[in-house]
């Protein structure tokens, strides 16, 4: 590992500094991957997940992604306005909603996940598979920990 800056020495010893300063560096990165494309970074995961779980509630999604009720009814609204998503009455649940890809929907992601993935391979060229593997398992580890202090 390599030493803190000198005027960082305290901060540099600190997890969740550097956590802020790894995150600030992947959102940097992020928004340029994904210039020209109107896609940001909390639609996108509403992509993804609703990809990966066609017919998924949208609450549901909301409480995968960790995004206030009250805030998903505009990002659900804005992706069905861009053609990205389908929204139809859950048949289970009038009161409720279900969503699903449109073809426009799986090409935007299919083009966002391209370009995301060569985006951590900048960040994260000089990284073996292994670490790659170990850095996940860790800041997953770190997730699960908001799900039992909550």
């Amino acid at each position: 590992m390599t030493e803190p800056h000198p005027h960082t020495r305290t901060l540099g010893r600190l997890v969740g500094y550097r956590l802020r300063r790894a995150s600030a560096v992947f959102a940097s990165d992020f928004a340029v991957t994904l210039e020209g494309t109107g896609i940001r970074q909390i639609p996108m995961g509403i992509l993804a997940v609703v990809a990966d779980n066609p017919g998924i509630n949208q609450g549901t999604v909301g409480r995968l992604l960790g995004i206030k009720r009250a805030n998903m009814v505009p990002l659900i609204n804005e992706l069905i306005e861009a053609g990205l998503i389908v929204r139809e009455t859950d048949p289970s649940d009038r009161r409720a909603f279900t969503l699903d890809m449109s073809v426009e929907g799986q090409r935007m992601l299919t083009d966002c996940i391209a370009r995301i993935e060569a985006h951590e391979e900048r960040l994260l060229a000089g990284f073996t598979d292994a670490e790659k593997a170990t850095l996940l398992d860790l800041l997953e580890r770190i997730e699960q920990r908001a799900v039992t202090t909550d």
